[in-house]
């Protein structure tokens, strides 16, 4: 998969991209003007979160829950399914930017991440204090921002996805605390690796989603079981490809500096079936996973022994595998036909991107 064409993105992602997106702007035009008429300084957070949320993205979680809202009997241009969508985007702004001040990550989306570019403005300007924090204390504030408006939008929803909504939160923040311990731990086994990929992405970015769709189309008890058996293992399969792309991937595709999970000592599946296979020579290798200063030619040496281990290819089988389950378990879900086909083409897409 890796330096082959870039992947073409569905029409079951692109169609549900743009009222998101429509409505995250408004919102965001709607929140500028009204905060810098208190405070010019409060264009600053307004607009990079526009920027944030706006200039970058799959809309993945969007385009799952609104298939299985449209696949049980929900109205495509319902403004409940678009706020939830925007919803989740605005959680994913949250995510991701508390996520790069815990990694001390520099890039994201191939620009300067939230923490740095405050960062960068307090020591251009001769400011007081230390910037570092300064720069940190403002993306988590931006962050949180994300997360008010994400509630917000999510107000006038069903009391069933509202439910879901908030558990979906709650395994967000569990699975992030199990990356982040793992990471300091260094080295972690495979089923631990998996439950941390199945918490911190997998139900965040499918099954939940999926879950939310279907509470607001009022059928939840009923496609709740069917939805987890597509969803689960498409999570854990759209994780694994996250964490092939952070060791492997093009950067000019994924707008992240290449071997950045390694450095931040990722606690990933394929690092875990890598040191059960690891010859003494290749352990020592590894060791220098989760080394700030990892090199470039010591990215490189990792990721032979990521491939002549096996381990690579061994996720790739289960990539395919996991995705394969997922549309097989298609067919027992009671959902529009146009619905089946989209979550088909969404699953070939989470398994096969390179971005």
């Amino acid at each position: 998969m890796i330096g082959s064409p870039p992947t073409e993105v569905p029409a079951a992602l692109t169609t549900v991209a743009a009222p998101v997106e429509a409505r995250l702007r408004s919102i965001l035009e709607t929140e500028r003007a009204r905060w810098v008429a208190v405070d010019a300084d409060l264009a600053a957070p307004i607009d990079v979160l526009t920027r944030f949320v706006l200039d970058g993205g799959k809309r993945l979680r969007p385009a799952f829950c609104h298939w299985a809202f449209v696949g049980a009997g929900g109205e495509p241009g319902d403004s409940g399914v678009i706020d939830a969508g925007a919803a989740f985007e605005m959680l994913h702004a949250f995510a991701l930017i508390h996520d790069d001040v815990m990694d001390g990550s520099s890039i994201r989306r191939g620009e300067s991440t939230v923490h740095v570019t405050f960062d960068a403005d307090h020591q251009e300007s001769a400011w007081s204090g230390e910037a570092r924090r300064f720069g940190e204390g403002i993306a988590i504030l931006i962050g949180d921002l994300a997360e008010v408006y994400a509630d917000r939008l999510m107000s006038n929803a069903p009391a069933a996805a509202f439910e879901v909504w908030n558990e979906l939160k709650i395994e967000l923040n569990i699975g992030q605390f199990l990356d982040v311990l793992g990471a300091a731990r260094g080295g972690v086994d495979l089923q631990t690796a998996r439950r941390i990929v199945r918490y911190k992405s997998g139900k965040y970015t499918i099954e939940r989603p999926l879950h939310v769709g279907a509470a607001l189309a009022g059928r939840l008890d009923e496609l709740e079981k069917p939805l987890s058996h597509y969803g689960e293992p498409l999570g854990e399969a759209f994780q694994l490809r996250d964490d092939i792309l952070g060791t492997f991937g093009d950067t000019a595709r994924t707008g992240k500096p290449v071997g950045d999970d390694l450095r931040e000592g990722k606690p990933t599946p394929i690092l875990a079936v890598a040191h059960e296979r690891a010859t003494p020579t290749q352990l020592q290798t590894l060791e220098r996973i989760g080394c700030l200063d990892l090199s470039l030619d010591e990215i490189l040496a990792i990721q032979t022994v990521f491939t002549d281990t096996g381990a690579l290819a061994e996720i790739e089988s289960s990539i395919s595998q996991l995705t394969a389950q997922a549309i097989k378990a298609l067919e027992i879900i009671d959902v529009s036909t146009e619905a089946r086909q989209s979550l088909e083409a969404l699953a070939v897409y989470v398994g096969t991107r390179d971005l």
